[in-house]
């Protein structure tokens, strides 16, 4: 075999171990987090139905795929990298050009998604590459990687669209991807553990809870956002009911109620 195959197969490896452990790790902590507090988090679960372990199975299975695609890619961009394409400073920068980096990364792929998702659900994009992962109807988190191909590629292109217009340190993709892995599970937990009044808040109001992508994956047709509300609220998308969806799913964080449809 020769060595540049097996410097790339063994580079590959690497990078699906750590994304396969960055998802595991994010998924299994929150189902972990639901199930030692469902005492607490049982009257907090947004939809009546439960999923079941197909659910859980196929999205567990289509994720560690996607996974692999995700490795691929990295193993590209670190090529491009040492090929001098991409600059990734690996040294430790400035904090405030580390966390403008950071927040940069997250507004720009709130925004990617945003409008990579809408087309998604075009007519022409949905079956081929979007229906697999709503499948979840009822989602888990599990769900979080749980893409078709096609889907896969077009959510692991972000960062090196990013890196061929701008260099970012590698301390801010490593904290970017973190942020991402978080968000996106929170969001298909199923459990709304936001308290009452925290859509319609000024300084919380901005921010996608899980009612708001639950929404998304039970009704389909709102709710494209995925860090913030904005681009939902700018182009009319927003689900006209996402408020009172939410106070219905949400309680005082001492209180209880019965589970709701």
């Amino acid at each position: 075999m020769p060595d540049w195959i097996r410097r790339f197969a063994d580079h590959g490896l690497h990078m699906y171990m750590i994304e396969a452990s960055r998802y595991l790790l994010a998924a299994g902590s929150v189902t972990l987090l639901l199930w030692l507090g469902r005492g607490w988090t049982l009257p907090r679960r947004i939809q009546a139905r439960i999923a079941g372990w197909d659910d859980r199975r196929r999205e567990l299975v289509n994720s560690l795929l996607t996974i692999g695609i995700f490795a691929i890619v990295a193993v590209y961009t670190f090529a491009m990298t040492g090929l001098g394409v991409y600059r990734i400073p690996f040294a430790v920068p400035p904090l405030w050009l580390g966390l403008a980096e950071i927040v940069g990364l997250i507004l720009a792929h709130d925004a990617y998604f945003y409008w990579m998702h809408r087309a998604l659900h075009s007519r022409a994009m949905f079956r081929r590459a979007h229906l697999e992962h709503h499948l979840s109807r009822t989602p888990t988190p599990w769900a979080a990687y749980s893409f078709a191909p096609i889907e896969g590629v077009f959510e692991a292109a972000f960062i090196p669209l990013v890196l061929f217009l701008v260099p970012i340190h590698g301390v801010a993709l490593i904290a970017f991807v973190l942020h991402q892995i978080v968000r996106n599970v929170i969001g298909h937990m199923g459990h709304e553990l936001a308290w009452p009044g925290f859509t319609r808040s000024r300084w919380t109001g901005w921010l996608t809870t899980t009612t708001h992508h639950d929404l998304h994956h039970s009704q389909g047709a709102y709710n494209f956002g995925l860090y913030f509300t904005w681009w939902d609220r700018m182009m009319g998308t927003e689900h006209p009911r996402y408020h009172d969806a939410f106070e219905t799913a949400a309680i005082p964080w001492f209180g209880r109620k019965d589970v709701v449809a």
